[in-house]
């Protein structure tokens, strides 16, 4: 059983010792030119269509185009994340299927490799073994960590989490292995050639709003949570961590933001203490559940989020009590509970 106090982040004290002495190797940053150049190439097209193509377009392209950003986002949250990383729940067969097309529609990389990456932060958190330490930076945390090689702690570290449950799933898999492929059809292809089969768009605004500039959106939204919900906001469950409770970021980022609880508990598939506040996600997976896509909804007993909050939160969500008593609450009410991911 591993004890979620004995670190800020939950990873055990052994892990996150090595992963300390493995911040005083020397380090130099090497920038990987040809992701700068896409990057810019893309923000300069997204720009290029939010002042000047979207005064052009038919209004359903620029509704389309909107609803595809949250959709992309949901198909993260709800996948790659909460399902797949985190194993918050579980899904048969027609949801997972949903999900991986959703998630490709968002471009992040393939459900494995994002899962594998989110494994690695959650264990390795603010540190150099973290793929987008929030300590180097607001710019690096948010976007600079895809501009860069990895720091060899990523490597080192991130390479040692048993990620093998996640190919046993063959949605996984195959969504791996023809990832380019499905991303070329799904990401690019349809956002563009739906609009104008549907209502007569232009390819040319089709591509650049609903391809492009949506595409872009959908990546901020995505990266506030790595970068603001690291730096800005309230931290009620433990005060000694980064990670922070951001209505702006769960706001837009579809329930992702109440990341000081996520970080603590990481398995519940609500990534917050409250499924009606603010959390989209929480809610889909909710109706999935009800039509029967959904099931094994992973939550954290009352009692124990509360003794945890009030034993190293900051006082704001519970009033923090006698220390020494509420860890013996802590300590038995935690049996049976893993806090890996």
């Amino acid at each position: 059983m591993t004890d979620i106090h004995r670190t800020s982040n939950g990873t055990s004290s052994k892990s996150t010792s090595k992963a300390a002495k493995d911040e005083s190797l020397e380090y130099k940053m090497e920038i990987v030119w040809g992701n700068v150049l896409a990057h810019c190439v893309l923000h300069a097209i997204a720009l290029y269509g939010l002042t000047d193509v979207a005064w052009k377009s038919n209004f359903k392209t620029l509704l389309f185009a909107t609803v595809l950003v949250f959709v992309g986002v949901m198909g993260v949250t709800a996948g790659p994340h909460r399902l797949w990383c985190h194993r918050g729940y579980s899904a048969k067969l027609p949801m997972r299927i949903l999900l991986a097309v959703c998630s490709t529609l968002a471009f992040q990389n393939s459900i494995f490799t994002w899962a594998r990456d989110h494994r690695a932060h959650h264990k390795f958190t603010d540190t150099n073994a973290d793929p987008h330490n929030a300590k180097r930076g607001f710019f690096f945390s948010h976007i600079g960590w895809l501009m860069v090689k990895k720091h060899p702690d990523v490597i080192k570290r991130g390479g040692g989490i048993d990620c093998s449950d996640l190919l046993n799933d063959p949605v996984v898999y195959y969504q791996h292995k023809y990832y380019y492929q499905l991303s070329l059809i799904i990401t690019f292809f349809l956002p563009t050639y739906l609009p104008h089969y549907l209502w007569g768009e232009s390819i040319w605004n089709a591509f650049i709003m609903a391809g492009i500039t949506r595409l872009i959106l959908e990546y901020h939204i995505a990266w506030s949570v790595n970068s603001v919900a690291h730096m800005w906001g309230n931290r009620p469950y433990d005060e000694s961590i980064d990670p922070a409770e951001n209505m702006m970021v769960s706001l837009f980022g579809m329930g992702e933001g109440w990341h000081n609880y996520h970080h603590v508990f990481p398995f519940d598939y609500r990534a917050s203490e409250f499924r009606w506040k603010v959390n989209p996600t929480t809610q889909f997976i909710d109706l999935m559940h009800l039509l029967g896509q959904a099931y094994n909804l992973k939550t954290v007993p009352k009692d124990l989020i509360k003794a945890r909050a009030q034993k190293t939160g900051n006082g704001t969500m519970y009033e923090q009590l006698n220390r020494q008593k509420v860890g013996q609450v802590d300590a038995e009410n935690e049996k049976g509970y893993t806090y890996d991911y």
